[in-house]
């Protein structure tokens, strides 16, 4: 296998990206959401115990701990937070000197902070998902950067630390378990949707928020959706073990067939970050050999090969041609695909049983585990045998107290995930060796593994349910309240928010799965609009003219549950057709009994005041004055902004390339060595596998 330094610089390019649209996404909500006046504020959630101080930080650990001691509140800590996350992570983007193993650490702990606080609104897969690869980034992150402007002793090219491709490796064993238990769950829920194949024909009118492409691809053929859901559950299920194939160009096509479905759901769904953070994750598939060398000659020469090397080859072509033709004849055998020539459409069914499919569940599930050991087994012996080629005594002391730290830390977390991604084969998690149930156990609230199973069931499968708030002034004349991402008014085309994630949206969106109860913060959201305050209202509308009530909040609320399907080819100005169903919530106003009923049963009244904190602050004058400069933008455009900052810099960096030194200039237009010397310096070079990694310092 080829060496992976430049996927690892790619992996934490990108994870500099996702903490800085997280972070930022997160900032534009803080106020609606977890401030003295939101719907659920923080404040309530930091409450000292009488516990020791590093107790209470191990049971709950967040910075915002030690907000008091900087004269903020939680909700201000937070602000502060999230801030100092998207400088740190856009820093980490530009600058490679900042691509270290305290900026991850310090990103990590930031949103780790924000996770304890930030309730039902910050529970969702994703968000876990980013914790636990932060984690991985921490790992992956090198203690120092290599001096690129040296060369190593005796003429030798730098190659990289022993342990440097463990951690990297936890990378592609997360995105196994992300993709194989999210296909796999797709079938244990025993969804009527996703075993009759007509899933699709259903995702894109009732995800939570769709994209205008969404109503395209909800009109497609219904022989299409099926066939792409055979081929969703083809790169869930039947291609996460070749992630660990010995095979390169099986990783390759492993990888793009990841990248295709990660590309294909952007296109057709607001999932904020979570699909580029998946895409991050399908780096650890790709090696230095495949990406572009930006450094020295991308070109290679070619040398004549020998036979046993090219019989290797054409065992290895054999082998990709045979596991191609498996999963060609798995998918036409398991999902009875035919084609109908005559109608032009591929016909398609699920051949097997659900017992049939958990028999083959139970079966395969601990092999998988077996799987992954041998691979990590691999790569604890290759950084082992790099480590036997470290020259010097004092350079291969430090590599075997690195390698056997990193070691450890890699086989640690290894055992951990095996219990989360055991749970969904109940007798697989129950046979685990006890000593993993008591590591996870003794970690799982710093979310350093998690389980994994998206789009389990398929939602709305009648017609979209959708609540609809409504004001009014005198309980006869309703209004509604539109949001402004979430669908709503018939006439209004769905809106494109990636890479931002609208929270209050998203929980609207499972609040219209049961009934009110079943989602207390509803009644908070409610109780907020009544008292007509303004953070919260900016969830809703960012500008005042967008919202009814900007003048005067309503004096009765309600909501209305409503179906909504997407509109049909033809019809001129309409996106959306809806019909009433029910009521939601019941029409009441401050002081109402049922309203002050609902609020006592979820603990929501507020039983004392916030404290008050003095706006003398300097600190909290300076995240008011931030705030009221960005207040007017909608959280879209701060993320897109940001992004455009980050692509007009680097187009920058390339027009005008990298800055040499003068010592490097005047080295550069010295005259170069005489061919005969060159080759000679060449050949006594010793043979370093790992040259190809890192370029050869210009003369």
């Amino acid at each position: 296998m080829a060496g992976s330094r430049l996927p690892r610089q790619l992996f934490l390019q990108g994870m500099a990206a996702v903490f800085m649209f997280a972070f930022a996404s997160l900032y534009t909500q803080i106020p609606g959401l977890y401030g003295p006046e939101g719907i659920l504020p923080a404040r309530r959630t930091l409450r000292p115990q009488g516990k020791g101080r590093w107790q209470q930080l191990w049971e709950t650990p967040t910075l915002l701990w030690e907000a008091p001691l900087l004269g903020l509140d939680t909700a201000q800590g937070l602000e502060l937070l999230s801030l100092l996350g998207t400088l740190l992570a856009l820093g980490a983007l530009l600058l490679p000197q900042l691509r270290h193993l305290l900026t991850y650490l310090l990103l990590w702990a930031a949103y780790l902070s924000a996770c304890q606080v930030g309730q039902v609104f910050l529970y969702f897969q994703w968000d876990s998902l980013l914790l636990e690869t932060g984690f991985l980034a921490v790992l992956v992150a090198p203690l120092r950067q290599p001096p690129h402007h040296k060369q190593a002793p005796q003429g030798r090219v730098a190659g990289p630390s022993p342990h440097e491709g463990l951690p990297f490796w936890l990378v592609r064993w997360l995105l196994f378990r992300l993709m194989f238990a999210s296909g796999v769950v797709k079938l244990t829920s025993r969804c009527p949707a996703w075993w009759g194949l007509t899933a699709l024909t259903y995702h894109y009118e009732t995800q939570c928020l769709p994209t205008p492409a969404s109503w395209f691809a909800h009109h497609l053929p219904i022989w299409l959706h099926k066939l792409c859901v055979v081929a969703t559950f083809l790169i869930e299920i039947a291609v996460p073990p070749l992630f660990f194939a010995p095979v390169r160009r099986l990783r390759l096509a492993a990888f793009y067939s990841q990248v295709l479905l990660q590309v294909l759901i952007i296109i057709t769904g607001n999932y904020n970050f979570f699909n580029l953070l998946t895409l991050v994750l399908t780096t650890a598939l790709l090696d230095d050999a495949h990406l572009p060398a930006k450094l020295g000659n991308s070109r290679r020469s070619r040398t004549p090969t020998s036979w046993p090397k090219a019989l290797l080859a054409m065992l290895s072509l054999l082998l990709e041609l045979a596991v191609y033709g498996l999963l060609a004849y798995g998918m036409v055998h398991y999902f009875g695909l035919e084609v109908d020539w005559e109608q032009h459409t591929v016909h398609s069914k699920t051949t097997f049983t659900f017992h049939q499919f958990s028999q083959w569940l139970k079966t395969v599930t601990l092999p998988t585990m077996w799987l992954g050991a041998a691979s990590l087994a691999w790569e604890l012996l290759t950084a082992l045998w790099r480590w036997t080629q470290v020259q010097g005594w004092l350079q291969k002391f430090c590599a075997a107290v690195q390698l056997s730290i990193f070691g450890t830390a890699t086989v640690a977390l290894f055992m951990i995930s095996l219990v989360p991604y055991s749970y969904m084969e109940p007798s697989t998690h129950g046979s685990l060796w006890t000593g993993a149930h008591r590591l996870f156990g003794a970690v799982e609230h710093l979310q350093l593994a998690n389980s994994y199973g998206l789009f389990r069931r398929m939602t709305g499968l009648g017609g979209r349910p959708e609540v609809v708030l409504e004001g009014s002034y005198d309980g006869h004349h309703w209004t509604e309240i539109e949001f402004m991402y979430k669908p709503g008014n018939v006439s209004r085309p769905p809106p494109i928010v990636t890479p931002h994630q609208p929270r209050l949206d998203w929980q609207m969106w499972f609040a219209a799965l049961g009934p009110h109860t079943h989602s207390p913060w509803f009644t908070s959201l409610v109780l907020r609009l009544l008292q007509g305050k303004e953070p919260v209202i900016r969830l809703i509308q960012n500008h005042a003219s967008g919202y009814p009530f900007h003048k005067q909040p309503p004096t009765y609320v309600r909501a209305q549950r409503y179906k909504y399907w997407f509109s049909q080819p033809g019809e001129q100005g309409q996106w959306w057709r809806r019909q009433w169903v029910e009521e939601f919530f019941p029409p009441v106003s401050l002081g109402d009994p049922t309203l002050d009923m609902l609020l006592r049963q979820f603990g929501l009244q507020d039983k004392s005041p916030p404290r008050a904190r003095s706006s003398s602050n300097t600190l909290t004058q300076a995240l008011h004055w931030v705030r009221k400069q960005l207040s007017p933008l909608e959280a879209p455009t701060i993320l897109w902004g940001l992004l455009l900052t980050v692509a007009g810099i680097r187009v920058m960096q390339a027009l005008l390339g990298p800055w040499s030194p003068p010592l490097a200039r005047e080295e550069k237009h010295r005259p170069a060595p005489r061919e005969d010397t060159a080759s000679k310096q060449a050949a006594s070079a010793p043979n370093d596998s790992s040259g190809s990694q890192t370029p050869r310092r210009k003369k």
